[in-house]
């Protein structure tokens, strides 16, 4: 690979396509920790049907929110840097236009400047500092982060067709 292919020089993509990236990072996150809130160990429940560890479901759920929260987000800062205006954001969520600006606007500053968001996020281990870390990945080497998810996505297909073999860096775009 060359420098320009592993994403390693100045800026290769558009900032469109480093918020879908940062979106599907977004999406696998909020994928893995439903999945993970899926099955039922017999460790949770007593015999008699009571709970072993009283929250903890609430407290899986709590981090599945703050991921669709993180998703919804960064979606939202990819159709504005994808050319969509307040009017249709709003339209897609139902919002007058200036409520659309005033819950993303910050969003979207925050990524122009390439800063975290202040979520409170979490990686799937619970490490803030894991999260940190692939930010700082994605950032520095979009396309290895890109790769890393097309292999997530192809590990994860269920009757999915048509995706090739690039389903995420496939989608990426080059500044021009």
């Amino acid at each position: 690979m060359t420098e320009e292919d592993t994403g390693t020089a100045a800026g290769p993509y558009t900032d469109a396509a480093r918020a879908r990236l940062v979106a599907a990072y977004e999406a696998c996150e909020l994928a893995e920790l439903a999945r993970a809130a899926v099955p039922i160990g017999e460790h949770e429940l007593h015999p008699d049907g009571t709970v072993r560890s009283p929250g903890s479901v609430l407290a899986d759920a709590a981090r599945v929110l703050g991921a669709a929260h993180r998703f919804f987000e960064a979606a939202a800062v990819f159709e504005r840097l994808g050319g969509a205006d307040w009017e249709r954001i709003g339209d897609v969520l139902g919002v007058p236009a200036h409520s659309a600006r005033a819950r993303f606007t910050t969003a979207e500053d925050r990524f122009r400047r390439g800063l975290p968001s202040p979520l409170g996020a979490t990686g799937p281990t619970g490490s803030l500092g894991e999260l940190s870390w692939w930010r700082a990945y994605m950032a520095r080497e979009p396309l290895e982060a890109a790769l890393d998810l097309d292999d997530w996505v192809l590990r994860h297909q269920d009757g999915d067709s048509g995706l090739g073999s690039t389903p995420v860096s496939g989608g990426l775009t080059r500044k021009r």
